[in-house]
């Protein structure tokens, strides 16, 4: 497809700017999902009418979410779904939030962000997703695999969570001739790196460098597109081979 509307949640910074950067390149449209509300800075074009403001981390904001993109949705079509909000809560000092440091509610609050909302939206615009044989494309991340330095464990989880409910969403989507796939970004140059981002990528990635956002947004691109057609289920890793 040359064009399409998709829903992106976590647009403001990093991979989710990127990824609309990209997309709007190619004539599509985008809504964007934050818990901010529109900036009048915004210099993107349409940028009010794409904004729509939720709080993924109180599951009762989707319905209304999924009512506004109806509303704005010409035609009952969406051509893609990309899950790319997510949070990973951090120690008074920055530090990495492990099993004893996590209570209660930051498991709910990233649970919800970075997990259960991605499967609420997924099911409530499934209709809009069939009509377009769509894409969903889900970020997880390499610290869904592999216990992370920077990355505490409610991040971890819900990543390697999202990974399972991409191949849920595969087996049970795919007979409506909606796909489902997720990319796992390593380690990626956005304004949120963690302090020693740079040593773990000598010690660990045998490319030796930052990956960019746009890189990422480029494997977004490709997973929406005919060019991926057949591929479905699948969990692409960006990481410079850190994973090896």
């Amino acid at each position: 497809m040359a064009e399409g509307y998709m829903l992106l949640t976590g647009a403001s910074r990093g991979i989710g700017h990127a990824t609309v950067k990209l997309f709007q390149a190619h004539g599509w449209r985008i809504f964007t999902v934050s818990r901010q509300p529109f900036s009048e800075e915004c210099a993107w074009p349409a940028a009010r009418e794409s904004h729509i403001q939720a709080d993924l981390s109180d599951l009762s904001q989707i319905h209304r979410l999924v009512a506004t993109v109806r509303e704005r949705l010409p035609g009952g079509k969406l051509n893609a779904l990309v899950n790319n909000a997510g949070i990973s809560p951090k120690g008074p000092a920055g530090e990495r939030l492990g099993v004893l440091a996590s209570d209660a509610a930051t498991w709910t609050r990233v649970m919800n962000v970075n997990l259960i909302s991605t499967a609420l939206i997924a099911r409530a615009l499934l209709p809009e997703l069939e009509a377009a044989q769509g894409s969903i494309v889900n970020v997880t991340s390499i610290a869904g695999s592999r216990v992370h330095p920077f990355a505490g464990v409610a991040y971890a989880a819900s990543k390697a969570g999202l990974a399972a409910l991409t191949r849920e969403l595969a087996h049970e989507f795919g007979p409506k001739g909606v796909r489902a796939n997720a990319i796992a970004p390593g380690e990626i140059g956005t304004s949120i790196l963690s302090p020693g981002t740079d040593k773990l990528v000598e010690r660990e990635v045998p490319l030796g460098r930052l990956g960019t956002p746009k890189e990422v947004a480029e494997t977004i691109f490709f997973l929406c597109s005919n060019a991926s057609s057949y591929i479905n289920g699948a969990e692409i890793h960006i990481n410079g081979g850190q994973h090896v």
